[in-house]
């Protein structure tokens, strides 16, 4: 039997599980189509509102920083609801909210429509991140699949970065194109894909009914609070977290100013880093199912740690030298985005109290956010000191983590470490 093969057994007592979940091909699949709709959009966040309105770019920013910061209390809200009522209707509701705020951008026109039309979006994106995790977890603890969570997790993560990665490239002609209608049309059609994701989880996904916890002495923020492991796993996380975002945010930079490398270079590799992420999340996670979690974040924050050193030896008048590293750096950075990101989650639900996980996936989201806000800072900030800067300071970063989370292995429960702990080898099949 495959190693990613193995039968289930939380919940319930003396390991019997609630059984009643149904449609995760569908709800893996509506997760691509909404993530089309984001890549669809994401290209254009800016240049959008500059272009079909009257309103200056400098406001069109501000605006924008508004909205989204309006949505930092929610994954508070977020987990709260998901752990009373079931994260599957907050999924919903999210990618609506999104579907409303794209329609909504179609009829902008002053700086009152970009703040409720952009609010509207990253109300819903908000929740989408801080219950979708949960509503994963939920489905594999009700159904009798033979896929680990965390191969669910990376079968999610692969079909998002697909999405994206078709949404973005459709979205490159359109900007080719430049007409307003098309600009508009792009608006509706990612419109059209958030309704679609939620029409499909509606009519196919189930999560099974709720199942019945021991009660938390305290309330679920409470416990999560005088949780330390799980707080030093959200601050090492958001090392991590940042790692994942530079290459997005800091690549084109280090290219075109950096190193003054070709303008279809970044292009290049961030279509490859999209094209491995789709397609090896799965296989990857199936090839760790015996190793600690721990561990794995370890290889992970060491490959970042390498992608960040072949960074810092780049400089302008290497010609030789740009390719080959930047190719094998990009793989690194990969390899660790692989292991990860359904890693990550896996552990994080792992630990959480069946009772509150909601709370507990929400908030392990704030790694993100945190990351999200300071990236463009820290990378800007010291790229300006030197080119090698921001790659040490990283680097470093990644190091640190890796004692860290040696240190962390210890104050974690044994049952989970490892994805083989939370599952039972169907020896019968």
């Amino acid at each position: 039997m495959p190693a990613y093969a193995r039968r289930v057994t939380r919940g319930g007592p003396n390991g019997a599980r609630t059984r009643g979940s149904r449609g995760g091909p569908v709800l893996i699949g509506a997760l691509a189509v909404d993530s089309l709709g984001n890549g669809l959009f994401l290209p254009l966040s800016l240049i959008y509102f500059v272009e079909l309105t009257d309103v200056p770019l400098a406001l069109v920013g501000v605006l924008l920083t508004i909205a989204n910061a309006v949505t930092l209390p929610i994954p508070v809200w977020a987990g709260t609801l998901a752990d009373r009522f079931g994260a599957l209707p907050l999924v919903v509701g999210a990618q609506l909210l999104q579907a409303a705020g794209f329609l909504a951008y179609a009829g902008v026109s002053g700086p009152v429509g970009i703040l409720v039309s952009s609010a509207l979006v990253a109300i819903g994106v908000r929740f989408f991140w801080s219950a979708v995790f949960t509503a994963i977890a939920d489905l594999v603890d009700g159904t009798a699949t033979l896929l680990s969570r965390d191969t669910w997790y990376a079968l999610a993560n692969g079909a998002r970065t697909a999405g994206l990665a078709v949404g973005g490239l459709v979205t490159g002609l359109v900007v080719a194109d430049g007409r307003d209608a098309t600009y508009r049309a792009v608006a509706y059609a990612a419109a059209a894909c958030f309704t679609a994701a939620a029409v499909l989880i509606t009519a196919f996904v189930r999560t099974g009914p709720r199942r019945a916890h021991e009660p938390l002495e305290r309330s679920g923020y409470a416990t999560l609070l005088r949780d330390r492991p799980f707080l030093s796993l959200i601050g090492l996380n958001s090392v991590y977290a940042l790692s994942s975002m530079m290459l997005g945010v800091a690549l084109p930079t280090v290219v075109l100013t950096g190193i003054g490398g070709p303008a279809w270079l970044t292009s290049v590799l961030l279509a490859g880093n999209a094209v491995l992420i789709a397609v090896l999340s799965a296989p990857v996670v199936a090839r760790l199912g015996g190793l600690r979690r721990t561990r794995c974040l370890v290889v992970a924050a060491a490959l970042w740690a390498a992608w960040c050193a072949s960074l810092a030896v780049l400089g302008p008048g290497q010609p030789e030298w740009v390719l080959p590293v930047l190719v094998a750096g990009t793989l690194q950075f990969t390899a660790a985005e692989l292991v990860h990101a359904p890693v990550s989650m896996g552990l994080a639900a792992a630990i959480a109290p069946p009772a509150a996980r909601g709370r507990y996936l929400a908030t392990f989201q704030y790694s993100f956010t945190i990351s999200s806000i300071v990236a463009p800072a820290f990378f800007a900030t010291l790229f300006e000191l030197a080119i090698a800067a921001p790659w040490i300071a990283l680097g470093a970063l990644e190091l640190a983590s890796i004692a860290g989370v040696l240190a962390l292995e210890r104050r974690l429960p044994a049952d989970a470490l490892r994805p083989v702990e939370d599952v039972r080898r169907d020896t019968t099949a």
